[in-house]
């Protein structure tokens, strides 16, 4: 059986590295200076995760199963 994907939270005990990294993720979707440099860092930090943690949107919100409770559980 396949190992289920590892997901970002932020209430966990991450490494400053991670935490750097969500939070640079997440304040480049609010970025709109030189788009293509911000675009290319959110690149960079996806495909990171890919290779690191083997999920590509490790740092985007974690899905919620239909029906499921929105506490994590």
């Amino acid at each position: 059986m396949p190992e289920s994907l590892k997901w970002y939270d932020e209430k966990a005990d991450n490494s400053p590295w991670i935490r750097v990294l969500a939070e640079v993720r997440h304040r480049a979707t609010r970025e709109g200076y030189c788009f293509q440099h911000v675009q290319a860092i959110t690149v960079a930090i996806d495909q990171y995760a890919e290779a690191a943690l083997g999920n590509r949107s490790y740092f985007l919100n974690k899905p919620y199963s239909i029906g499921g409770s929105t506490n994590g559980n």
